[in-house]
């Protein structure tokens, strides 16, 4: 799989949580919210290469995260009450992955590429996704996972909160 060419095309550039990126929409519409004036809507291209994770972080807005093209990805999903769901995005509907995946406003994600055979490797396998954020994405309303934070709030998802988090 040839995700350079991806990268290139799109003008994907390093995302501060993992992986490559590149905004393509931004409403001109505006509305009034307790933080501030945010755009209706913003989209992202967003590009996971091999062993690349998308580490835990959160928005003060929801997310549609929408498949393209490569293998599958896998959303990690720590709702505030404390479950884990891991959501399948991509096309193997058969095997449970759906096409689109919303993760709520204030709920902790992350992702990764979802893992193939051992024959297969992990090095080139890559995933292109389109993320939609309404109210629009501002980095004001990103905020990534501290390690200790995540711990004392959900003890009992120690590896994933380790992996995915940053070392401290």
């Amino acid at each position: 799989m040839n995700w350079h060419i991806w990268r290139d095309c799109l003008a994907l550039q390093p995302h501060p949580e993992g992986g490559y990126y590149c905004e393509s929409y931004r409403s001109p519409t505006r509305i009034p919210l307790p933080q501030g004036e945010r755009h209706c809507s913003t989209a992202i291209y967003y590009l996971l290469v091999g062993t690349q994770i998308s580490r835990l972080h959160r928005l003060r807005s929801d997310e549609v995260w929408h498949f393209y093209q490569g293998v599958g990805l896998w959303v990690h999903e720590l709702t505030p009450t404390g479950e884990h769901h891991v959501h399948r995005l991509g096309m193997d509907l058969a095997q449970g992955y759906r096409p689109q995946v919303v993760i709520p406003a204030g709920h902790w994600f992350c992702a990764e590429v979802a893992r193939g055979s051992e024959e297969q490797g992990d090095r080139d396998r890559a995933c292109l996704v389109g993320c939609t954020v309404s109210p629009g994405f501002e980095f004001a309303d990103f905020e990534i996972g501290d390690r200790a934070t995540l711990l004392a709030h959900y003890p009992q998802h120690q590896a994933l909160i380790e992996r995915f988090t940053p070392n401290p």
